[in-house]
C-alpha cells in the first residue's frame, strides 16, 4: 500500500485530475451501456492507469500494460478480432515486458523516472523495416483467419508495433504512434459496434486513451528537456 500511495502522490494535480476523469468517464460509459463485459471494464481501467504512469516514465506503467495486453487479447478473441488478439498477445505484451526491463535498467539518476532517449539513424531504419515486415506478415495471417475489417486490423498492427518499438527505445514519439493507433482502434470498434452495441464503451475507452497519449507526448517532451538541461 505504501508503494501505491507513493506512486499516486507523485502525480501532479493535473495528472491526478486526468486519471480521475479517465476512470470516471470509462466506468460511466460502461455502466450506462447496461449489458457490458466486466472483463472489458477491468482491462480498460488498467489500461488507463498504465498510460498515466507511462506518461511519467515509470516502469509500473509498462507492467500494467502487460496485464492490459493479456486481457485485451482475450476480449478481441471473443469478438473474433484475431488481429488485435495476436497483436496484443504476441507483440504488445512481450514488447511491454522488454520495455519494463529496459526502463528498469535505465533510470534517470536515482529517480523512478526513465532516462529519455533519442532514435539514431540505425534505430529509424530498423523501425521502418521491421514495421513493414511485421505488417506484411500479419496481413497474410489475418487474411488466413478471415479477420473482419482486414484493412483496419492490419493498420492497427502497424501502428501498435511502431508505438511499442518506440517505447522500448525510450523515445517520446512513442506517444504519437500510440495516439494514431488509438484512432485506428476507435474506427475498428465503431465497425464492431454496428453489429453489437455493447462494444460502444470500448470506443469511449480508446478515446480516453487518445487523450492520455497526447498528454504522454507533452510529458515526455518536458522530461527530455529537463534531463538535457541537467547534463
Amino acid at each position: 500500500m505504501g508503494y501505491i500511495k507513493k506512486l499516486f502522490t507523485s502525480l501532479s494535480v493535473f495528472e491526478l485530475c486526468l486519471w480521475l476523469f479517465s476512470i470516471i468517464t470509462v466506468t460511466a460509459s460502461f455502466l450506462l451501456a447496461g449489458n457490458f463485459n466486466p472483463l472489458t471494464l477491468i482491462a480498460s481501467l488498467i489500461g488507463v492507469t498504465s498510460l498515466i504512469f507511462i506518461a511519467k516514465g515509470y516502469v509500473i506503467g509498462q507492467v500494467l500494460m502487460i496485464v492490459f495486453g493479456l486481457l485485451y487479447s482475450i476480449i478481441s478473441l471473443q469478438y473474433c478480432y484475431y488481429g488485435e488478439m495476436i497483436t496484443y498477445l504476441g507483440m504488445t505484451a512481450p514488447i511491454a515486458l522488454m520495455s519494463a526491463i529496459s526502463w528498469y535498467r535505465n533510470p534517470y539518476k536515482n529517480s523512478p523516472e526513465v532516462t529519455v532517449s533519442s532514435l539514431n539513424a540505425l534505430h529509424r531504419i530498423l523501425l521502418v523495416v521491421l514495421t513493414i515486415i511485421v505488417t506484411i506478415v500479419f496481413y497474410f495471417i489475418l487474411k488466413a483467419f478471415n479477420t473482419p475489417n482486414l484493412f483496419s486490423s492490419t493498420l492497427s498492427i502497424a501502428t501498435s508495433f511502431s508505438a511499442s518499438y518506440l517505447a522500448l527505445m525510450r523515445s517520446p514519439v512513442y506517444a504519437v504512434a500510440y495516439a494514431v493507433n488509438d484512432l485506428v482502434l476507435i474506427v475498428l470498434w465503431i465497425l464492431a459496434s454496428m453489429e453489437n452495441t455493447s462494444y460502444i464503451p470500448v470506443i469511449m475507452c480508446f478515446a480516453i486513451f487518445f487523450i492520455n497519449d497526447l498528454y504522454g507526448f507533452v510529458s515526455w517532451q518536458k522530461m527530455k528537456k529537463r534531463q538535457s538541461s541537467d547534463i
